[in-house]
């Protein structure tokens, strides 16, 4: 069994995923920002008797992390995967969103990431065993507005793996990137479109909408994320069963058949949402009104 460290746990996927190696015998350390306010995961993991320690990170503070792994290792325990899953979203157009929060999105969902391995590696690389796991999203490989800085950031870890597996083969450690679609999340039931110039905001809101009539659970990204874990195969990515198809509709089209169908009229994207994936939008003429 491995002793697995998550950050992000408090909530969706890094909960489901925590109480899913605990109960299959992992011992797992559930990071979280403030665990005093997520008091789900500890009382969860007490109740089924589970091996879940909760520890308190900020994987946006470098004295936060380097003192939160300093912690673990310190105490003699070690950490043999590290699943990246924190992270948060951002939606705007590119000229409507501002700065700040381009920058905290690539500062959580990029950076945050980055500390955590440069911590892990030293000891993963000495010991020449390790697995991170980085949980990036069909936004990691599909880009769509208004989700332009979270697509970034989600690109920019992919990026990141890719280079990092190579780097990290020769030493018998395995990177591999889990990417979910449209999970049932509390980040998820909370995107809303926003006042904007840009229609594109009410056709993602719809489309998370209508995705979340019929939910995709938490549990089914935990179960992928554990058989990297227990498989121990090689393999770099690891869709999503609901990103699947995502991936392959945009595979299917050019750059320009892409940009022409996030460009289109409420009525035409509507049609081509239901015909493609049968899925019905909300959406209405007033939703094409451009200012």
């Amino acid at each position: 069994m491995a002793s697995v460290l998550i950050t992000g746990a408090s909530s969706g996927i890094g909960l489901a995923t925590g109480l899913e190696l605990a109960r299959t015998g992992h011992t797992v350390y559930a990071s979280m920002r403030n665990p005093s306010r997520f008091p789900g995961p500890s009382e969860q993991a007490a109740i089924e008797g589970l091996a879940v320690k909760i520890v308190k990170m900020d994987v946006n503070s470098d004295d936060s992390v380097s003192e939160c792994f300093g912690a673990i290792y310190g105490q003699g325990g070690d950490i043999d995967v590290l699943i990246n899953n924190a992270g948060i979203d951002r939606h705007g157009s590119i000229e409507e969103l501002s700065m700040e929060a381009f920058r905290a999105t690539m500062e959580t969902n990029y950076f945050g990431a980055l500390r955590c391995i440069r911590q892990v590696l030293p000891h993963m690389r000495e010991s020449r065993k390790g697995c991170i796991i980085n949980v990036t999203s069909v936004a990691g490989k599909v880009a769509s507005s208004p989700l332009g800085a979270y697509a970034a950031s989600k690109f920019a870890l992919e990026a990141l793996s890719e280079a990092l597996a190579q780097e990290v083969r020769p030493f018998g450690l395995r990177v591999a990137i889990v990417e979910p679609g449209i999970i049932d999340t509390p980040m998820a039931r909370s995107f809303e479109s926003q006042q904007s110039r840009y229609r594109q905001g009410k056709y993602m809101a719809a489309l998370f909408q209508a995705s979340l009539k019929h939910p995709t659970p938490a549990s089914v990204v935990a179960t992928v994320i554990k058989d990297v874990i227990e498989k121990g195969e090689p393999k770099l990515r690891h869709p999503g069963p609901d990103a699947e198809p995502l991936m392959r509709w945009r595979a299917a089209m050019t750059d320009e058949d892409w940009t022409t169908l996030n460009a289109l009229e409420p009525e035409e994207y509507r049609e081509r949402i239901k015909n493609d994936f049968g899925l019905e939008l909300e959406l209405s003429t007033e939703d094409a009104k451009l200012t």
